[in-house]
């Protein structure tokens, strides 16, 4: 099987169908439709194929404290992780012994994800789509991650997409207006509260929003969540 290479994902056009590829494969007639209603924008798209492609992530290679801290409380069965990225955190969950459904718009992020799955001898799903229109099977996932991505619109369908007894977490830039890393746009961070109110159906067992230093002179302003769809096992 060919190697994709980066500049090409970048600049290649797409057709209107969205395509699940299924154990690293990123070539189009390698992989199969999975429920899009609507094609990905191209816009967005093509800005995260560039910014993959020049680096600018490339220091965000270790899965998030957060998702370490919690792993052992949550039973390995099918995890979705959301906005995966280069894939740290879903790499992660296969090491963990989780069946990982891994979604990003970014070609790009999921080749080099990709690679590094067949370096570590690890199987993820990776799934290029937008997440604005993917259809997410009902009860499905035991462990769903949700790490730096925003979208208000997308909760309902994850909620929907725990299986009884299922996890969620949560960890995004929160809304402050102290001067912090990460978006200055309000649109792109999480008000104070708020997830405590998109999850008020399941049982929060960690709620969060602090004001840290994670490296020397970066300062953030961050909220995380860590929520049950029924019993978390105490």
């Amino acid at each position: 099987m060919a190697k994709v290479d980066q500049a090409q994902i970048a600049a290649r056009p797409r057709s209107a169908t969205m395509y699940a590829c299924v154990n690293d494969t990123l070539e189009q007639n390698e992989c199969v439709s999975f429920g899009g209603k609507k094609p990905m924008s191209d816009a967005d798209q093509l800005r995260w194929n560039r910014r993959y492609a020049e680096g600018s992530y490339r220091s965000r290679s270790m899965p998030s404290p957060f998702l370490e801290h919690w792993l052992g409380h949550v039973p390995a069965g099918r995890a979705l992780d959301v906005a995966c990225g280069a894939g740290r955190n879903a790499l992660r969950l296969a090491e963990a012994g989780f069946a990982v459904d891994a979604v990003d718009i970014s070609t790009v992020a999921l080749e080099m994800a990709g690679e590094e799955a067949r370096r570590r001898q690890l199987t993820v799903n990776w799934q290029a789509g937008d997440l604005d229109s993917l259809a997410f099977e009902p009860g499905a996932y035991q462990l769903i991650t949700v790490f730096r991505f925003h979208d208000p619109a997308l909760w309902p369908r994850l909620i929907k997409a725990l299986a009884p007894d299922g996890w969620i977490l949560v960890e995004h830039h929160l809304r402050t207006p102290l001067p912090v890393a990460g978006p200055e746009s309000e649109a792109f961070r999480i008000a104070p509260g708020e997830l405590l109110d998109v999850f008020k159906a399941l049982r929060i067992v960690h709620y969060s929003e602090k004001i840290e230093e994670p490296v020397p002179g970066r300062i953030e302003a961050n909220v995380r969540v860590a929520a049950c769809n029924g019993f978390p096992g105490w």
